[in-house]
């Protein structure tokens, strides 16, 4: 096992940018996201049976309510967990979103006119996988309701940012911004013996705090252990007889065979040592295939 925790499990993603002890964590991951938008001053998580623990591997969601300090409230979906139709999914959610808005006016008595007076609602999704389809082919994309013809905006109310790690190829020396940083720090987090950054971002001690499995209580670990093993157990199950095929090939020498099972299990956010347990592959030799 690493030193830090996975943060692409439930609890780990939960640990990180879930709670309350660490929301400073994600609103300077959001402040260095919208970097030149706006600045978050302070966030409050709705919905908190939404961020108990999860071993079904629905992936774990919630809302944000955010506040910047010019006083514009909106609210940020956060998401990871490749599922089948994810786009389609992610769209959803942001539906019910709008719809949690209108049941509170209806329950605080309010007159119609004031029910479609939405706050915006930012979908933020980190996909530690390679997606499926054609809608999402690069690293950052970034969609929001714009008029086709002038490609103005239409409304603000509504915008999806779709974070596919597996697109973002930068070295350590080679990230620049917070932003790059914290992607580069959540990419490889797993496999990682110390935090880069930390001198450049503060907020990374606090990170590399709660991220260390070693400081982790009892509880805490068990927790995390369960995290884990359901997503070994999501993984080994949906690679099953596509693993057994590829191995014959393997087992022949076929070195084109590993490499092939390793891509498509990285595509799919599989942890990095669960593929080096199925493969015999090396964390080096991961890293040569995502380049």
């Amino acid at each position: 096992m690493g030193r830090y925790i996975n943060p692409f499990t439930d609890w780990g993603f939960k640990r990180l940018f879930g709670q309350e002890f660490s929301k400073d964590l994600l609103i300077n991951f959001l402040n260095d996201l919208f970097e030149g938008e706006f600045q978050i001053k302070d966030v409050t998580f709705k919905d908190k049976e939404q961020l108990g623990e999860t071993n079904d591997l629905r992936g774990c969601i919630f809302d944000i309510y955010c506040v910047t300090d010019d006083g514009k409230h909106f609210i940020v979906e956060m998401q990871n967990r490749w599922v089948p139709f994810f786009v389609n999914r992610s769209i959803y959610y942001a539906s019910k979103a709008f719809v949690a808005q209108r049941k509170r006016f209806d329950e605080a008595g309010e007159r119609t006119p004031v029910l479609y007076q939405f706050v915006p609602v930012y979908v933020v999704c980190i996909m530690n996988f390679m997606p499926r389809g054609h809608e999402v082919t690069k690293f950052r994309t970034d969609v929001a309701l714009r008029e086709k013809s002038s490609n103005s905006m239409f409304s603000d109310k509504l915008r999806f940012i779709y974070l596919s790690l597996p697109f973002f190829d930068k070295s350590e020396e080679e990230c620049e911004t917070g932003f790059e940083k914290w992607i580069y720090v959540l990419k490889y987090m797993e496999v990682l013996e110390r935090l880069p950054f930390t001198a450049q971002k503060k907020i990374f001690d606090h990170l590399a705090k709660l991220a260390d499995v070693r400081c982790l209580s009892s509880e805490e670990q068990e927790k995390y252990d369960e995290s884990i093993k359901a997503v070994d157990d999501y993984y080994s199950g949906l690679y099953g007889s596509y693993v057994e095929g590829e191995e014959k090939g393997i087992a022949k020498g076929k070195a084109e065979g590993k490499a092939e099972v390793a891509r498509n299990m990285m595509a799919m956010g599989m942890p990095w040592s669960q593929i080096v347990q199925l493969t015999g592959l090396t964390e080096e030799q991961l890293k040569q295939l995502q380049s």
